[in-house]
């Protein structure tokens, strides 16, 4: 699978170039902001691994016009202890985020769970055509989409797992930590609102078309997807 990185540190590109070559994944690297949406714009790839601080154009400004045209997963590269840009870039569009300084290995587990998760549904749309619907809300498992009242709902990767891993199990309370473990291939960290965030995009989106509420969050403990009217 192909990757592109954008980040201006040329020597930390470097080093994660060649360990995730050795992992066999493509990686093409750039070093601005401007540069990198230009690249994201005119090719397709499975993961874009997108830092924050950058000349020319800010990570948050990439990800914000890239998100107009494109859905390609993202995982930010934030600053450790900024939780605005945590909070921010997740709030944009972001699929996942690791804070700097951050382990190898664990990068390559985020990035990972997100191209599994990718090659599991390329799978499922050449072996199956399923759909789940409760009330307004169609997921098609196939195509990987989701609308409510015919509407097709502009997801990324990450918020189409979470809305189809609640809608499959509507009436039912969702743990965070199993959202966290099944959609982002990792177990939830203490004080981690990544979840909460793609909740809250999902919950934007559906509003757009419908104002019903159909994501009820049980405090302490999860969400639950509304059956019925």
């Amino acid at each position: 699978m192909k990757l592109l990185m954008i980040d201006d540190d040329t020597g930390l590109c470097e080093l994660l170039s060649e360990y995730l070559t050795a992992q066999g994944f493509q990686i093409e690297c750039v070093h601005d902001g401007e540069q990198g949406l230009k690249q994201a714009f005119e090719h397709d790839y499975a993961l874009i691994l997108l830092d924050v601080m950058l000349p020319k154009l800010d990570g948050f400004e990439v990800l914000k016009q890239l998100r107009q045209k494109k859905l390609t997963p993202v995982i930010m590269l934030t600053a450790k202890g900024e939780d605005f840009d945590r909070i921010f870039g997740l709030e944009l569009g972001a699929d996942d985020y690791i804070p700097k300084p951050f382990n190898h290995r664990e990068l390559l587990a985020r990035v990972k769970a997100i191209t599994r998760r990718i090659e599991h549904i390329t799978s499922l749309a050449n072996t199956s055509s399923n759909k789940l619907t409760v009330n307004n809300i169609v997921i098609n498992l196939a195509a990987r989409e989701a609308y409510v009242d015919e509407h097709p709902l502009s997801l990324t990767g990450t918020e189409y797992e979470v809305l189809a891993l609640l809608v499959k199990h509507a009436g039912e309370v969702v743990s965070k930590e199993q959202i966290s473990e099944e959609v982002l291939g990792r177990r939830l960290a203490s004080f981690d609102r990544s979840i909460d965030m793609h909740v809250s995009n999902i919950r934007k989106k559906i509003a757009e078309f419908n104002n019903a509420e159909r994501i009820k969050t049980m405090r302490g403990t999860g969400y639950v997807f509304i059956q019925g009217e």
